[in-house]
């Protein structure tokens, strides 16, 4: 027996090629196809937040991935995402359009006459206040607070002031990272 032919390799005919070559491309296409839909519903239907800051603590912690539902109707005690100074802010909706929000000297939100009932807040506190109350939200905005009412920078402050309509992103819905705190926002 000649040595180099149990060496070689036969040669795939070239067939087998042209199939491998097409399956190859048919599972990259499905691929990149898959990525660009993942892709297209973060940006308009689900968009991924990470939390940076402690203004909603306890309720959401720095570092933290969320998901914000675009399509969602914006009620009183929602999270929401939204854009102020070209930044992305999340922050609890307190007071929407026409209510009369008052705000206690110990921290207290009154809600049109009503204590509001807080079970996500840990410490009351006026915080960072420039707003004369009572304060009735104007139409089309909405009146916001930090769960971490003694660090938060919120509609209190005429720096963030009320969220327009306009720049609101969406409903905060869930918490995906990290896996032990994952679940859903209330």
């Amino acid at each position: 027996m000649d040595e180099n032919s149990t060496n070689e390799q036969t040669p795939k005919p070239r067939g087998q090629k042209k199939a491998f070559a097409k399956a190859l491309l048919s599972t990259l296409s499905s691929l990149i196809t898959a990525a660009a839909v993942v892709v297209l519903v973060c940006n308009f239907v689900f968009p991924v937040f990470k939390v940076t800051g402690s203004s909603m603590e306890p309720t959401l912690s720095k570092g933290q991935v969320v998901l914000c539902n675009k399509s969602a109707d914006i009620k009183k005690g929602d999270v929401i995402a939204f854009y102020h100074n070209k930044k992305v802010l999340i922050k609890r909706v307190i007071g929407t359009p026409n209510d009369i929000v008052n705000l206690l000297d110990d921290g207290t939100v009154e809600l049109n006459g009503n204590i509001l009932d807080e079970p996500y807040v840990s410490c009351k506190a006026v915080g960072e206040c420039d707003t004369a109350f009572p304060f009735t939200v104007p139409s089309s905005r909405y009146f916001v607070m930090g769960d971490a009412r003694d660090t938060s920078v919120d509609s209190r402050s005429s720096s963030v002031g009320c969220v327009a309509e306009e720049n609101i992103i969406g409903k905060l819905s869930l918490r995906v990272l990290p896996l032990d705190s994952s679940g859903k926002i209330k």
